[in-house]
């Protein structure tokens, strides 16, 4: 059963009865159970969850000290038959002191025990009063006996390795302390942190502990499951909302419902392989000076759990373009918009060059780069007559992105001209012997050529640059032609993919030119319009005969292998098992199977074209240029078994 670098993870909530371990014992048990046909591999329980944690000065009770290794040892016993690696919080003696510990379980043997570091002592709790901090403790630890089991390490420096995944332990108020015991864990290989806790509420406390735990496991490349207390604690003076999480670099995969009634729990699929990735690109993932020496505590292999028929995390289908939130996409469009006219003003500015010419063809590439270069020019105070748009009609172009690309090129109030390639092209065919009715690679390359060069000599004849319009997408399949529209001395939407050209041309139509009904319209028009070169001719019917998605298959699709492929290494099974679960519904295996082939055949053999691209700006996390962010061999086979 492949597990593509996943692991389930879960934060379990029990009903808990104050000083009563015995109950405590059977809840924790009965929750098990319960999540056992989930098959998480790790399960973390709350802060003294064997006792309760406001069982305050009963604490310094023996009765109660005892009947909390019984429950562990009650645990214990019936943990031989449940598969998850458990941890549960219950009070520890040694020497003469008592510690706030997380006991680690997997099949009937306590694989170590972690105490609290930093104790709370504030106005809320008076955690000094019972428990001692781990900092008396030598910093190997120290061996116990506990629970009716010997030499069991009781010490912060200890790791737990449940399959490929290595996990760190931390209590409730080690997180809230300026550099958490988690940094130097992460930092020595763990992935994922368990927090045990018992973090009460009150207004504003939640959104600040969901900031934290997002913010920690983003800074660490982590997953941070945060299992907090719910119902039972005493509310003497407090109250407990079971506000638990479960999040991964950032993202927030679960959150328990805060306030409900009754035992429960929140489980996640958390990407260990994905983590690993992220962090060995990360060259700052590092730290100066020495780190402690970790114990390494063998769990054994994560639970057989069956990824492929459920995956409890969300993958999102277009992830270049968040979908649901229309403020954090129109936050995402104004930030990329502007980060392409900068460059783009940057580039102006720094060669004092007041022309830009570009080629207009109605489709969405050049529309996008067409609108970023009037931002610029608008931003440098510069008159839009200083645009020079070409369009240049050939074989397969149409009426329809035609009069698009006039009337657009007119609204905008740019310098507009129309040079038809037709007579140079057939010119050319006759010089190299080329037969006009032959609708090959050379039919096409050489309309693509001659629009290049057209703009190059312009450029040259105007002391002007040429604006590129080409893709990332296009570039990752290597779906331009070379020393065509390969071609340009500045290219704008070099690392933006084809599924976020379309949404920002849509965005602006309605945030930047929205006042102006006849743009507006055009604009929404060209969204409309099927992607095509037009190098070949029309339909019948004067309709785009050419559809480039009918060739190599839908962007939505190769955009989603992109991002996936180069930010988490993922590799062909992973990419086809994914987006089964983005794309459910929509595109079956076989489909995927088919266009994720021509992705990678196209992406490996087409990095001749990446290796010499023109300037253009980074604005997302993925970008191919040879400069910074991707860099192969030209000749380099498909490594990958298909």
């Amino acid at each position: 059963m492949k597990q593509f670098g996943l692991i389930r993870v879960a934060a379990a909530m029990p009903r808990v009865h104050v000083a009563d371990p015995e109950s405590n014992a059977r809840l924790i048990l009965e929750l098990l159970k319960e999540m056992a046909p989930a098959r998480p591999s790790i399960v973390v329980f709350p802060e003294l969850s064997v006792t309760g944690y406001t069982c305050a000065d009963l604490f310094g009770q023996n009765r109660l000290l005892d009947d909390a290794e019984k429950a562990v040892e009650t645990i214990l016993a019936a943990s031989k038959d449940i598969e998850p690696m458990i941890v549960i919080g219950a009070p520890v003696r040694h020497s003469g002191r008592l510690f706030n510990c997380a006991v680690a379980i997997r099949h009937g043997r306590i694989l170590g025990i972690v105490p609290k570091t930093y104790l709370a002592g504030n106005n809320e709790f008076y955690e000094p009063r019972w428990f001692e901090s781990a900092r008396v403790l030598p910093s190997a630890g120290v061996r116990i006996r506990y629970a009716g089991q010997d030499d069991i390490l009781l010490g912060t420096s200890q790791l737990f390795r449940v399959g490929k995944a290595l996990a760190a332990i931390e209590l409730c108020q080690d997180l809230w302390v300026p550099v958490p015991p988690c940094t130097q864990a992460a930092l020595s290989g763990a992935q994922i942190i368990l927090n045990l806790s018992a973090s009460n509420d009150y207004l504003f406390k939640h959104e600040y502990r969901r900031e934290l735990v997002s913010a920690t496991s983003s800074r660490l490349y982590a997953a941070y499951i945060y299992s907090s207390c719910a119902e039972g604690e005493s509310t003497q003076d407090l109250v407990w909302s079971g506000a638990s999480l479960i999040c991964e670099s950032g993202t927030m995969l679960a959150e328990a419902e805060r306030f409900k009634r009754g035992s429960r729990y929140i489980s996640a699929d958390v990407d260990v392989e994905r983590l690993e990735t992220l962090r060995a690109k990360e060259h700052t993932f590092r730290v100066e000076g020495p780190l402690p020496a970790y114990t390494i505590q063998e769990a054994g292999d994560t639970a057989q759990t069956d990824f492929q028929a459920s995956l409890k995390r969300y993958v999102e289908p277009y992830p270049f373009v968040p979908q649901g939130d229309p403020e954090a996409l129109g936050l995402r469009c104004r930030e990329i918009l502007s980060a392409q006219v900068a460059g783009l003003v940057t580039r102006l500015e720094h060669i004092g060059c007041k022309t830009a010419v570009i080629g207009v063809s109605g489709g969405l590439d050049s529309t996008l780069a067409l609108l970023v270069t009037v931002l610029a020019f608008d931003t440098l105070g510069l008159p839009r007559k200083g645009i020079i748009g070409i369009t240049m009609p050939g074989f397969g172009t149409t009426h329809r992105t035609h009069d698009n690309s006039v009337n657009l090129m007119r609204e905008l109030g740019i310098t507009s001209r129309e040079i038809s390639i037709l007579p140079a092209v057939r010119q050319h065919f006759t010089d190299i012997g080329q037969d006009e009715t032959v609708h090959d690679l050379t039919y096409e390359n050489s309309q693509a050529r001659e629009r290049t060069q057209l703009l190059m000599d312009l450029a040259c004849k105007e002391g002007g640059i040429v604006i590129g319009t080409g893709d990332l997408s296009e570039l990752a399949l290597g779906w331009c032609t070379y020393n065509g529209d390969h071609m340009s001395m500045y290219g704008v939407n070099v690392s933006v993919p084809k599924t976020l050209v379309r949404t920002l041309v849509s965005w602006a139509a309605g945030n930047k030119f929205g006042n102006e009904n006849t743009i507006h319209n055009i604009l929404l028009d060209i969204v409309d319009t099927p992607i095509s070169p037009e190098l070949l001719p029309a339909d019948k019917d004067g309709n785009i005969a050419q559809k480039t998605e009918d060739t190599v298959g839908p962007y939505e699709l190769h955009d989603f292998f992109l991002y996936h492929f180069f930010r988490f290494g993922a590799g062909p099974d992973k990419l086809r098992f994914l987006a089964g679960k983005a794309f459910a519904g929509k595109f079956d295996d076989a489909t995927i199977s088919k266009w994720l082939e021509v992705f990678m055949k196209r992406f490996f053999r087409q990095q001749f074209k990446r290796s010499c691209l023109p300037d253009g700006p980074k604005v997302g996390s993925v970008s191919l240029s040879p400069r910074g962010d991707w860099r192969m061999p030209s000749d380099l086979e498909t490594f990958f078994k298909l």
